[in-house]
């Protein structure tokens, strides 16, 4: 990480460091930890040290390099967050031998966490600065594979060198746009051969897009923050050619298909059926009715088949599953939780003791100064440490302080029953969800049909 041009080292170092740090992205500061500094001050401690480099040495900065940032990402739904933020922890450790301060912020804002360990380019002694050297990229990366390994997550076994940019490196694997995921929409809903706009307007409401008209025709998908217009989707997606090939006087588009193998066919999962006298009354059209009517029979057609597959014909037994799966997925959440709110309570409290130790003997100082106020401004960071590790405790209601090797062992406990109910809680989940919504569609269709009846028989006595 460079100084840039016109800014301060210290605004530099915020810059880096807030961005790290983002609240939103370390679930409100919780996913951060830290060696030798505190995540809230790390700005003016990596400032203090780079002074007190050049007093020892008497050498000023030769290079803008203020500081360094290792960035480590991990497999989508394979890890925690917070065993992410351990081995990111054990990464910095390792790769700087505990020679520099830094911080670990464990980002949950992307499909894959990841890390930001940023180091202190000076080290901890203030004597010398960190020289980065030859191959240091794999030695990081054989440190982050041994961890990983041990921790039985996956790893790039055969990494590719590419000149290319990320995208091009990607090639097929690469993610498809929002405009693309349009498009491929728009194919799929002029394929059902609507007759009128309109009925293509609703037809793209009812496959989860938001409409919005003007000048010009825009949509937004769930995943979408701004709307798309057509006009900008690019030849054979404008409103007029929509139009004309809706009324016969232009062909479909061709779709090209990838070349890319195509993965194996999920099961499709069950899906709650749609409430169509709800929608209409809210307005919606007869198109939407129709796509409605055919999404119902298809829903309850696979409904039918799941339940056959589970052997949950019987309604007392579908009761009887969904209780035992809402049970299941409730256990596993509340291990989970309680593991989470335990190991933070847990960190919280080493980084406490650990302030504290360091700074013990500078407040015993400051103390037997009389409080200075000089000897406070001197000492402004490591008092502040002091102070809010006083008051941690206090809060805590810790009145013996334990050891940091004991509240090791208890954190390494608690990461191995987190784990093992983290294995299950994905498949609990799917689990639950499924039966949840074929019950529900089941329950729906009884009650049309003891609604139904309830018209017949009313009908009957007029």
């Amino acid at each position: 990480m460079h100084q840039n041009k016109g800014k301060s080292i210290a605004d530099c170092l915020a810059d880096r460091t807030d961005y790290a740090k983002n609240p939103e992205k370390t679930n409100e500061g919780e996913l951060l930890s830290s060696y030798e500094c505190d995540p809230k001050t790390v700005q003016g401690e990596f400032m203090l040290s780079k002074r007190q480099y050049e007093d020892i040495t008497g050498r000023q900065q030769a290079s803008n390099v203020i500081a360094y940032q290792i960035r480590q990402s991990f497999k989508p739904g394979e890890i925690t967050a917070e065993l992410a933020n351990k081995i990111g922890y054990e990464l910095g450790m390792s790769f700087t031998k505990g020679k520099h301060a830094f911080i670990v912020a464990t980002h949950i804002d992307k499909a894959h966490i990841h890390n930001h360990i940023i180091f202190n380019s000076t080290s901890l002694d203030c004597t010398r600065k960190f020289r980065d050297f030859k191959r240091s990229g794999k030695a990081l990366a054989q440190i982050s594979d041994r961890l990983c390994l041990e921790n039985r997550l996956s790893i790039i076994e055969n990494p590719k060198r590419s000149k290319g940019h990320y995208g091009k490196w990607l090639g097929d694997k690469k993610p498809l746009s929002h405009s693309e995921k349009l498009r491929q929409t728009i194919d799929a809903v002029l394929a059902e051969k609507p007759k009128t706009f309109d009925a293509f307007l609703q037809l793209m409401q009812g496959a989860g897009y938001e409409m919005k008209s003007g000048k010009h025709y825009a949509f937004k998908g769930a995943e979408q923050k701004k709307f798309i217009r057509l006009r900008s989707l690019g030849e054979g997606y404008s409103e007029d050619e929509i139009k004309a090939v809706i009324e016969g006087k232009a062909p479909q588009r061709e779709v090209k298909k990838s070349s890319a193998k195509q993965p194996k066919r999920q099961e499709k999962s069950v899906n709650l059926l749609v409430d169509i006298q709800t929608k209409l009354q809210q307005g919606k059209g007869k198109g939407y009715e129709q796509w409605a009517k055919i999404f119902n029979l298809k829903q309850m057609a696979q409904t039918v088949n799941f339940l056959q597959e589970h052997k949950l014909l019987a309604y007392s037994d579908l009761e009887e599953k969904a209780k035992k799966c809402t049970a299941t997925f409730d256990e596993l959440n509340t291990q989970i939780k309680t593991a989470e709110k335990r190991i933070a309570e847990i960190q919280a409290l080493k980084k406490h003791i650990f302030n504290y130790a360091k700074t013990r003997d500078i407040y015993t100082d400051y103390r037997k100064a009389g409080y200075s106020k000089k000897f406070y401004e001197e000492h402004r960071t490591e008092l502040t440490l002091h102070k809010a590790a006083k008051a941690a405790f206090e809060e805590l209601g810790v009145k013996k302080l334990p050891t940091i090797k004991a509240l090791q062992t208890e954190c390494d406990e608690l990461f191995s029953v987190k784990n093992k109910a983290y294995s299950k809680y994905h498949t609990a989940r799917k689990e639950m969800q499924d039966i949840l919504t074929a019950k529900a569609n089941i329950d729906r269709l009884l009650g049309m049909e003891q609604e139904q009846k309830a018209k017949e028989k009313s009908q009957d006595q007029r």
